[in-house]
Order: structure tokens, then sequence, then C-alpha cells
């Protein structure tokens, strides 16, 4: 059977993404927050999934996400460099509106998503970082057919994800949610992705829930 079915997950919330500040490859810690859905998630999948093998970014913050899912189901994290974030560059460190007023040129490449555009200062363009995605993903999967993997890593990496399951390029309008620690279900085949179900974030619910009576 050379179907591989992949739970590709983002990191949970980091100081930064509540500051829109640009993390890339800067290794940035889970909040109390991103602490809790990282919780909530390994609750929700333990025991109702089957998991044969639990990947991850190397940077903390997906690991530290992976790490409490691996712990509940008494399994280890195999780290993989290749599921990191994109590179920004210069821009790393920096909010979105800084960017735009420091680099004003280079901001307009970025918010038109530009694929051959790199980021000053050492980044990754999109067709870099697609390729790199698709690399690591391809090599991941195919060491599991037949079975069932997490992948946990960073909102651009699960955007490229979403975009090779459905065909879109590079500029399309994203309509689609990337939210720490919703799970994304996700089927690989050596012809590549498609997409089973995107963004469910039940186990988030309960948590809103929870902070909302305390």
């Amino acid at each position: 059977m050379d179907v591989t079915r992949i739970l590709a997950i983002r990191h949970g919330e980091t100081a930064w993404n509540v500051d829109t500040r640009l993390q890339g490859h800067l290794d940035i810690p889970l909040n109390e927050t991103g602490l809790l859905q990282a919780d909530r998630l390994a609750r929700a999948l333990t025991g109702r999934e089957m998991v044969d093998a639990i990947y991850a970014s190397d940077l903390s913050r997906a690991h530290a996400t992976a790490q409490a899912l691996a712990n509940a189901m008494g399994q280890t994290v195999r780290t993989h460099v290749g599921l990191r974030e994109r590179h920004f560059g210069v821009f790393q460190g920096r909010t979105f509106a800084e960017v735009e007023a420091e680099w004003p040129e280079h901001a307009v490449q970025w918010r038109k998503r530009t694929p051959e555009w790199t980021p000053p200062g050492g980044g990754e363009s999109l067709l870099v970082l697609h390729q790199r995605i698709m690399n690591s993903v391809n090599e991941l999967a195919a060491q599991h057919k037949g079975q069932q993997i997490v992948l946990v890593a960073h909102g651009g990496v699960l955007d490229i994800l979403y975009r090779a399951a459905t065909r879109l390029d590079h500029q399309a309008p994203r309509t689609w949610s990337l939210t720490n620690t919703a799970v994304n279900r996700l089927l690989w085949t050596p012809e590549g992705l498609s997409l089973v179900g995107w963004g469910d974030t039940s186990h988030l619910d309960a948590l809103a829930k929870d902070e909302t009576s305390l």
C-alpha cells in the first residue's frame, strides 16, 4: 500500500506570533498559551489516532509541541531540519509593520508573494522553500507507506503543503487557516499530496471554554 496518512500540525503559540514578529529560523519558545495548546492537542489525539512516527522541526516551538504529543503517546520525536520555517533573512525579528517601513520595495515583493524573490540577508525564496519542504515530506512519507505520521512544523511549511495538496500556485490568495496546533490531514502517495481535512481546532474550542469559565 503506497499511501501514507499525514497529520500536519503547526506549533503552538509564541510571544512573537502575538506580536506579528517574524520568527523564521530564530528559535523562539512557546508561550503559556502555546504550552496549553500543545497539551490539548496531545489529549485530543492520544487514544484516538494510531500514530507510527512523530517528526518535528528542530526549532524549539515545533519540537516542544511534538514532544507533548510524544510524551502522551509513549513515543519519541524525530527531528528533521528540513521542516523548519522559511528563512526570512534580515526580516527575522521584525514585525510586519517594521519590514514595510524599513524595506518598502522588498515588502512589496513579499506581499505579492513573488515566487523567485529572496529576502535579503540569506533568506529563502518561495521556490526554494517549496523544494525543501516537498523533498523533506517525500523523504519522510516514503518511509511510512501504509502508516500514519505526524509532522509538527510552522505556518510557512503548512502553507506550502496546502498549496501542494490542492494544486494552487504560490501567488494564489490564501483562503485557508494556519492556526496554531490545528490538525490538518493529508494523504501522500509517490504521485503527490491530496487534502483530506484542514484546520480542525476542536481541542482549542475546549481550551477557550475553560478560559472563559475562569
